[in-house]
């Protein structure tokens, strides 16, 4: 199995596991980032350097669990949070929506 199809294949054991409202909440992330910052232009999350550069470090917060929290994933999450203030979404659920761009 690919990296990317294995760490999504955590996301998705790991939303199978929580209730099913945090579902919702990481399917509202996930649409979240994918939409503009901006309201209707054409840049994205899926396009963002800092968000992108964070994957790494996203994978590994989720797959320990978020013991490992590595800087460019701190950094993504401030960045995420002061773009979108809205956003209640849990850092866990924020990693995993990365890991889907």
């Amino acid at each position: 199995m690919s990296t990317p199809n294995y760490l999504l294949a955590l996301c998705l054991i790991s939303a199978a596991n929580a209730q099913a409202t945090s579902f919702v909440m990481t399917t509202d992330a996930l649409v979240s980032l994918s939409m503009s910052a901006t309201k209707g232009t054409s840049s994205s999350f899926k396009d963002d350097k800092i968000v992108l550069a964070a994957k790494d470090d996203a994978a590994a917060y989720v797959a320990s669990g978020g013991e490992i929290r590595g800087a460019r994933l701190e950094s993504a999450l401030l960045h995420i949070r002061r773009t979108l203030p809205a956003l209640r979404e849990t850092d866990e659920q924020l990693a995993c929506a990365m890991l889907a761009l």
